[in-house]
């Protein structure tokens, strides 16, 4: 069976043995698709090497050579860097573009309970999340059990993105960053940056803010779509709003805009 090879760079020794155990454990298998007609292929997620820095990480991705991974979880906080893991992100998708990157972390997940400096801890949260998104992060899954951490996250995560998706909220995670993007987006918008959309793309925004994949859009949304028929409209969506066409970079931008309000935003029980 073929393999989908993870990589990992974590400075806790506990995480890092944690993570490799369960996943490869679990032998988890998921339908990767391998071309354009939807062909899909049965692979099995292998998490095959721990690192605990940054430059230990750039090393082994050099002696490598042609037997890079699939993928690799990246830890956003490092002893000393607060924010260390948004240059390995930067790092790796300049040397390394067909790795996808998984922000692994939960630095972002408990915001300060009082309301004293709570307004700043939440602006930094957005602005540092919304930055390895815009390096090259293609997902974001929580790292603490208390912010909904499990391998099936990671595995949920993977299973998106072979399916050409991005994967950036579970439920927690996604209630943080609703107020870190409110906060973040608060200037005012100018009349020649109003964008116009169609009630279906505004549908599809919203069911993009509570983490939904286009899969999942497809099935709850009013109207006859298809996976691929909502693809091609985040597509349009993506060139109407001139971004990359990535979910996250949709949702930012649609908040910006003021084209959803994320008081509508309903998520999806799993």
């Amino acid at each position: 069976m073929e393999q989908i090879k993870i990589l990992m760079v974590d400075d806790e020794p506990i995480i890092r043995k944690a993570v490799k155990y369960e996943l490869n454990e679990r032998h988890a298998t998921i339908e990767s698709v391998i071309d354009d007609n939807g062909t899909t292929e049965t692979k099995e997620i292998v998490l095959t090497e721990c690192y605990a820095s940054g430059p230990q990480l750039m090393a082994a991705l050099s002696a490598l050579g042609d037997e890079l991974p699939d993928y690799i979880l990246v830890d956003m906080e490092f002893q000393g860097e607060p924010t260390g893991g948004l240059m390995v992100i930067e790092k790796v998708h300049k040397l390394y573009p067909s790795i996808k990157l998984i922000v692994f972390s939960g630095r972002f997940d408990n915001p300060l309970a009082t309301l004293a400096g709570r307004e700043n801890r939440i602006v930094e949260i957005g602005k540092v999340v919304f930055e390895a998104l815009d390096r090259g992060a293609s997902a974001f899954v929580s790292k603490n059990a208390a912010g909904g951490f499990s391998i099936e996250n990671i595995i949920r995560a993977v299973e998106c993105l072979e399916r050409g998706e991005e994967y950036y909220f579970n439920y927690p995670v996604m209630l943080t960053l609703k107020e870190a993007a409110e906060m973040y987006f608060k200037s005012s918008v100018s009349a020649d940056e109003q964008v116009a959309v169609t009630s279906t793309e505004r549908q599809i925004l919203l069911y993009e803010a509570a983490g939904c994949t286009a899969q999942e859009i497809a099935f709850n949304i009013e109207g006859k779509e298809t996976e691929k028929s909502i693809q091609e409209k985040q597509k349009e969506l993506s060139r109407k709003l001139d971004i990359l066409n990535k979910s996250g970079s949709r949702i930012a931008k649609a908040i910006q805009l003021r084209l959803i309000d994320l008081n509508e935003v309903k998520f999806l029980k799993r």
